[in-house]
């Protein structure tokens, strides 16, 4: 969030993702490589006249061989008015990207290449799970630095891990996975769901789509899974798992591949467009039997 004299501004979506990043230990030394091209979204609303303005910022060479200081940061806005926004965006907004961009940076050269000198110990490629505290309903919420993970494209991504428990026996929570007219239920859009190995995936109005890789009935589901904003050919391993007990559930997520600066919407999607709506279809199906 950006906020000035002019109005209020925020920074949304990656649009555009192209280019790879790469980390390599030679002689006991860590030597990184990237090269990025991004663009990213914002909107924003003038404090005098409440208009509403969007428009997007670029990142055409994020690379080693520049500072973050010195790489090139472009502020563009649609046509109309408004430049009182984009003003806010090339001066308080670049500020914020760039804080961005140190923190990828700082991830890219500490997290996410721990134990990658010390082959012996810890060899190239060992994942390093870093708990989180639980919120809400999540169990468990955590994050895996995969630096040299790649599915389809090469990217930076992480795994992420998740557990919710839902008042429901194993095989009614699987159907609501599995079962077209459930899924239009709790997603509240038009699905295609084809829930058999090599079965197509889609939600959410296209925004989600993906593949079924393994079926277990009531106890395992395996997904390709993408979002429509990621890089294109990139999907993620989403694994659920299904632990009954008593008469709750308790379904463990496992998502891996996730790009790096996905990582936070596909949490909140799971949790909110997921897990949360899920959980109110499960209320309303006990309320109507009541």
């Amino acid at each position: 969030v950006v906020e000035g004299e002019a109005g209020r501004c925020e920074i949304g979506d990656l649009k555009h993702v192209e280019g790879e990043a790469s980390c390599n230990s030679r002689k006991g030394k860590l030597i990184f490589f990237y090269e990025w091209n991004l663009r990213l979204s914002w909107r924003g609303t003038v404090k005098e006249s409440g208009e509403k303005h969007k428009g997007s910022v670029e990142i055409p060479n994020l690379s080693e061989e520049n500072e973050v200081d010195d790489t090139e940061i472009n502020v563009s806005k649609k046509k109309g008015e408004g430049d009182v926004l984009k003003d806010l965006m090339r001066t308080e907004g670049t500020t914020k990207v760039r804080e961005a961009l140190r923190d990828y940076l700082k991830a890219l050269k500490t997290e996410f290449t721990l134990g990658m000198i010390l082959p012996t110990k810890a060899p190239v490629g060992q994942e390093l799970i870093m708990e989180r505290k639980p919120s809400g309903n999540t169990m468990q919420d955590s994050v895996s630095p995969q630096s040299l993970d790649t599915v389809g494209v090469k990217i930076p991504t992480v795994r992420i891990l998740m557990r919710e428990m839902f008042n429901s026996p194993a095989d009614e929570l699987y159907s609501i996975f599995t079962t077209k007219e459930l899924v239009q239920k709790f997603s509240k859009c038009p699905a295609v769901i084809e829930a058999e190995k090599g079965g197509r995936l889609q939600m959410f109005e296209g925004c989600v789509s993906g593949e079924y890789t393994e079926l277990v009935p009531s106890q395992r589901i395996v997904l390709k899974w993408r979002c429509r904003s990621w890089p294109d050919e990139h999907y993620a391993t989403v694994a659920l798992s299904f632990k009954e007990a008593l008469a709750q559930t308790e379904l463990q997520l496992e998502c891996k591949g996730v790009p790096v600066a996905a990582e936070e919407s596909t949490r909140q999607c799971w949790k909110k467009q997921y897990f949360e709506e899920i959980h109110t279809l499960l209320q309303q199906a006990k309320d109507s039997m009541e």
